[in-house]
């Protein structure tokens, strides 16, 4: 796809535009969110309205490596290239999804956090998805087993839309870590899926 038609897409789960990047601690939200889920690709030097804005690729470049390699662990990795859009340099930051997630950001609190990418935002992983995700690295077995609360979830699912871990508890009458084994477990073997908000996850069939 081209860098033109990259921009007429807008933002969105695989596409961040930035005007600039001012801090690395800032930029590697996204980088882990987008090594956390499929991939992305970080235009810098585009406005959020789609023009072009006048930057110093190399400069931006720096930012973005010290973003990957101080402010993200494991260490991220970014293609970069250069191309012109309406007489201004624009860098194209390719982030591949990582086969070695989860990838986490320091923040502010100089605590470590993991991101995933939502539509066209970063959202803060919850610890099903982080277990999701390690599980998936590790290439841990998954064993399908159909037991009272896997059932009683189940039966919920066909009759509702969704459920959020708290409600998964409640309804099977199990403690939180146990519920969120079962549930890493059946979104690892595709019998659910999790849904990611900024508030809380949800689970669906």
């Amino acid at each position: 796809m081209s860098l033109k038609e990259l921009i007429a897409n807008g933002e969105g789960e695989t596409l961040d535009f930035k005007q600039t990047v001012n801090s690395a601690m800032k930029i590697a939200k996204t980088l882990s969110a987008f090594a956390n889920t499929k991939g992305g690709v970080l235009l810098v030097g585009i406005k959020d309205n789609g023009s072009p804005a006048k930057i110093i690729p190399d400069e931006e470049k720096y930012v973005l490596e010290m973003a990957a390699g101080l402010y993200c662990k494991p260490e991220i990795t970014i293609h970069f290239k250069e191309e012109e859009y309406l007489g201004k340099n624009i860098l194209i930051a390719n982030i591949p999804a990582s086969e070695n997630k989860p990838h986490f950001a320091k923040g502010e609190d100089n605590k470590w956090w993991a991101y995933i990418r939502v539509h066209d935002q970063c959202l803060l992983a919850s610890k099903v998805m982080l277990d999701v995700m390690q599980s998936n690295t590790q290439k841990e077995a998954s064993k399908l087993t159909y037991g009272t609360a896997e059932k009683i979830l189940l039966q919920f699912l066909e009759v509702n839309q969704r459920i959020t871990l708290k409600q998964f508890c409640k309804t099977a009458n199990i403690g939180r870590w146990r519920a969120q084994r079962i549930l890493v477990n059946l979104v690892r073997m595709g019998v659910i899926k999790i849904i990611t908000t900024e508030k809380t996850d949800f689970y669906s069939l």
